[in-house]
Parts: C-alpha cells; sequence; structure tokens
C-alpha cells in the first residue's frame, strides 16, 4: 500500500479517501473473511451496488459480465466474440431443427452439475428456466419467449422447443445471456426470495458471498462440466468512483476494471505499464427516447426541434474517435438489418429548431424532464445533452439516482425523456422490437424497454419476423427503420463500444474482441501467467 500513499498529491480527498476504503475493503474482505484467497480475480466495476442478481430479472450492465461467469446457456458465444456465427454449444451438445424453423430439438450433456449440491441439471430444469424467462413476474425478457408455443422434456436429456412462427435467430434467445441463462429449478423453488442475492447457476464460479455497496465473490465450481477453473476465484467489487478504481488498478489492488467509456481514459491506460486496454464490441448505442404520449413531446415539431439541437460532432469529440462511432439509425451498426438513415434524422440547426418550437406555440422555449443514472459515463453523456437542448431554449431538468432506481423509475413510465445505452443480440429485429413495437411499451403487462410509445413500425416488426427471404426481411426492418426516424420516436446519439482494462499478467484464455455480456469473459482457463 505504500505506492497509494506516495500518490495522495495527485488525488482529491473524496477520491484519496475512496481508494483507501476500496483497498481496506479489498485487503481485508478478500483475505481475511474468505480464508486465504490466493490465485483470486480482483475486479473493478462502476457501480455503488448490484442491481439484482437474478439473469432473468437484471438487464444492468453491472450485472451481466458476472451472469455470464456464473450460468450457462443451451448454446453459447464462443469466449471473447459477440458474433451471430460464433454460437457452439454450451448445455446442449447438439441439435436439430424441423425444416420450417418452427420446431428444435436440444440433446443435452450428461452430468453437468447444479452449483452447491443442488443436483444434476436435466432437461426439467430448461423447461423451468424457459417458463420462468417468459414469466413477466419473474423476467424482464418475458417478451421474447413469446414466441414460444412450448417447450418439453422428452426425456431427462432432451428438450423439444415448438414456435409459433419462425424468427430470426432462435439460437439468439437460448444464449448465455438475458433470458438464455439457465437456472436450477431446485434451487430456485427451495431458496425462494433468498435466490435474488444468492443466484444457482452451473458455470465455471459459483455464489460465495455478498455484502451490499461492497463486493460480491464467487468462487470456482470444481465441479464446471468443461474442467475445474484455474482461478480459485472472483472479487467484483462496487467501486463508482473512476479515479478510486483506475488508481487501485494502478496500484496492483485491482487486476481488471470497468473503464471510464471515454477516449482520454484509454490513451491515459495504455501508458500504463504493465495494463492491456480492451476496446470491444458490441458497442451500446446512446439514444434519448421521447415520450410520444405526453405535453410538450406529443408534438412532433417539439421532438424535431429537439432532435435538431444535437451535435454529433461535438459528442464525437467529447467521447472520442477509438472509442465512440456516430450512430446513424435506430438500430446500430453491425446489426443484421441496419439501414443507414443519416440523411433522415434531423440536422444540427439551432435556429431552425428554436422556429420549429415557436411553431408549436412555444416562442419561448419548452421545459421537460428526465430521471438519469448517476453513472458517471451515461450521466456526463446526458449533460451535454443537456447543455446542448439549452441553446435552442429546451430547458431539460435532470434528477439523477442510482442505477437500479433508475432503471425501476423508468419502467414505471417516469421519464418524458430516457437515456438509454444499451447493446442486444445483434439482430435487427431484436432491438427494433424491445425498443420500438407498442407490445414492449412501458406500462403495459408486455412491457420491455419502448420508453418513446412508438408504434411507427410495428407492421414491418411482425412482417419482417416471420419472413424467410432474407432480402425481404431486410427491406421490411429498413421501412421500420425510415418510419421510426420520421416519427423522432428517439434520438440515437453515438455508439460507444466497450472499455476494460486488464494486468498484462492475465490470461484470458482467449482472444477478447467481443461480448454480449458487455464484460471480458472469465472462463475455466482464465488464470495468471507464471
Amino acid at each position: 500500500m505504500k505506492n497509494l500513499f506516495n500518490n495522495k498529491s495527485r488525488l482529491s480527498k473524496t477520491a484519496y479517501g475512496l481508494a483507501i476504503v476500496l483497498v481496506l475493503s479489498i485487503s481485508v474482505s478478500g483475505q481475511s473473511q474468505a480464508g486465504s484467497e490466493t490465485n483470486f480475480l480482483n475486479v473493478g466495476i462502476a457501480a455503488s451496488d448490484a442491481g439484482r442478481l437474478d439473469p432473468h430479472l437484471s438487464a444492468t450492465t453491472i450485472d451481466k459480465a458476472v451472469f455470464g461467469w456464473m450460468f450457462s446457456g443451451l448454446v453459447r458465444f464462443t469466449p471473447g466474440t459477440a458474433s451471430p456465427n460464433t454460437i457452439e454449444p454450451d448445455l446442449a451438445k447438439s441439435w436439430n431443427s424441423s425444416k420450417d424453423g418452427l420446431e428444435w430439438t436440444f440433446n443435452l450433456r450428461k452430468g453437468v452439475q447444479c452449483h452447491h449440491n443442488f443436483g444434476e441439471l436435466t432437461a426439467a430444469d430448461i423447461v423451468f428456466s424457459f417458463a420462468r424467462a417468459a414469466n413477466p413476474k419473474s423476467s424482464s425478457f418475458s417478451s421474447d419467449f413469446k414466441v414460444f408455443d412450448s417447450v418439453k422434456a422428452l426425456d431427462p436429456y432432451t428438450v423439444k422447443i415448438t414456435l409459433k412462427n419462425p424468427i430470426p435467430s432462435l439460437l439468439g434467445l437460448i444464449t448465455n445471456y438475458h433470458g438464455g441463462n439457465i437456472v436450477c429449478k431446485k434451487a430456485v423453488e427451495e431458496m425462494g426470495e433468498d435466490f435474488l442475492k444468492r443466484p444457482i447457476g452451473t458455470g465455471p464460479f459459483m455464489f460465495g458471498e455478498y455484502k451490499p455497496q461492497q463486493y460480491l465473490k464467487l468462487v470456482a465450481n470444481p465441479k464446471y462440466f468443461r474442467g475445474s477453473p484455474k482461478l480459485n476465484g472472483i472479487m467484483y467489487t462496487y467501486i463508482p468512483s473512476d479515479s478510486a478504481r483506475d488508481l487501485a488498478f494502478q496500484t496492483g489492488e485491482l487486476d481488471m476494471i470497468y473503464g471510464n467509456q471515454g477516449q482520454k481514459w484509454v490513451e491515459r491506460m495504455q501508458k500504463l505499464k504493465g495494463a492491456v486496454v480492451h476496446v470491444m464490441e458490441p458497442s451500446e448505442m446512446s439514444v434519448m427516447s421521447l415520450n410520444t404520449t405526453v405535453k410538450p413531446l406529443s408534438d412532433i415539431r417539439v421532438r424535431k426541434a429537439i432532435a435538431m439541437a444535437v451535435n454529433r460532432v461535438e459528442f464525437m469529440n467529447f467521447k472520442g474517435p477509438d472509442v465512440t462511432r456516430a450512430a446513424t439509425s435506430v438500430v446500430p451498426q453491425g446489426y443484421l438489418g441496419h439501414a443507414d438513415m443519416s440523411d433522415l434524422m434531423p440536422k444540427f440547426d439551432v435556429e431552425g429548431a428554436k422556429k420549429l418550437l415557436a411553431d408549436a406555440g412555444y416562442p419561448n422555449g419548452v421545459t421537460i424532464n428526465a430521471i438519469h443514472t448517476s453513472l458517471p459515463g451515461m450521466l456526463s453523456t446526458m449533460e451535454v445533452f443537456q447543455a446542448q437542448l439549452r441553446r435552442a431554449g429546451i430547458k431539460l431538468e435532470l434528477e439523477v439516482v442510482e442505477h437500479a432506481t433508475f432503471h425501476a423509475q423508468i419502467r414505471k413510465d417516469l421519464s418524458q425523456v430516457t437515456h438509454y445505452s444499451a447493446a442486444r443480440f445483434p439482430v435487427a429485429d431484436t432491438y427494433l422490437t424491445q425498443f420500438f413495437h407498442s407490445d414492449s411499451t412501458v406500462g403495459t403487462k408486455t412491457a420491455v424497454t419502448n420508453f418513446s410509445h412508438c408504434s411507427a413500425g410495428d407492421a414491418e416488426i411482425d412482417a419482417a419476423r416471420v419472413e424467410h427471404d432474407g432480402n425481404k426481411q431486410k427491406a421490411l426492418w429498413k421501412t421500420a427503420q425510415e418510419k421510426i426516424v420520421k416519427e423522432v420516436c428517439a434520438i440515437p446519439i453515438y455508439e460507444n463500444l466497450q472499455l476494460w482494462a486488464t494486468k498484462d499478467n492475465l490470461d484470458l484464455g482467449y482472444n477478447l474482441v467481443g461480448s454480449l455480456t458487455l464484460g471480458p469473459p472469465v472462463t475455466e482457463k482464465t488464470n495468471f501467467k507464471k
């Protein structure tokens, strides 16, 4: 700790205090409370606490990486990738489908063990998991599974999924991601509410200990079906302060950290001896969803004025060209079905925005509100957005809350403007359905993340989902994007790539290009170099 204290002069008092608390937390919690913990991976995440440690309920960046370390899917993305082309067997060792794409049969691995002696995973756990994922009361992703007609166990190691209609990618739904994470039936039923903070899966690492607003400790799963992990465990520490997190990494207290999502952080970390910076896919697209059902946003002229007040060049300069790219549609670039809508999106024009407001009956401007997360990376983006709107006479009042509270409140439809930064399975259907289909509107029984109450592209989204011809399907997705952009349901700002840093003595066990869980996979092969 000597190096940390010698750096005191370079820190603010707040950051210094947080860094000391962090080091004490890791030194005491990571060693004394858990015994002599050697060969543990120490990870720092930009959050004050966990969201909900239930893979079917939490959609936050904070929890996604953890779920990737703890849970398995019927299939998975090859570690280090985020492309549909890299999906491979996981709990299922093989599968086949009918010619019409409606019936899928999966053959399970035998002998897969649930964490903490909850028994062998069988087809009954798969049926239970998908029923749970499809239930709005137990899942944030229930709408994804509306297309399931039935999930049946043909025998202890065979599962048959029957769809109501073909979809662009069934395998995308059943990866080790979101509702595709498989839970153990016995554990969920016996633990009840405790499962929310002590989740049980079948992945390489399993729950060890959780201290609210401090850390989550995972321990190696010696019965993991791919082999016992080389690491003994993971200490996942909640550190909202960027400076405290970076300092702990610099002094060796942390081996892996979530990065401040900006250019300067990358440049600074690249100069740090012993650090490896990872700029990886998928991008999270920052979008400002406008609630089209409330005044003054119910007037399309006001929505267009807001869009015209946005200067994407400023955002790119602020965030950095190496880590971001300007958004060109309401579907991120790189997704199957993305169509460039740059020519249709309102162009930056402050005076034009003021004129539109005057035409709409607001010559003196308007006031709108937004509930927003306190996460530094997202909050800084919203503050730039706020400053840009102010130039056009649009006052954006921000209510800043803790990240879990932010997610809860925006889903109650309490925010006129919702800034959401998200990555999804990289097919246009997933993004369009979750963010822009009327069935996904917040406040409804089938709510997902449609904060704008948009329905402009419903017909095309529905038609594309069952279209067998790939070219026709892409044309439908393009039309849907055109309609949504013309309605100004939301304002896509930029796409931010994922930023992490690891110590150069950490061998991840694969080449890191991307990860749909938004964090580097920690697998049974991950280890420290000798």
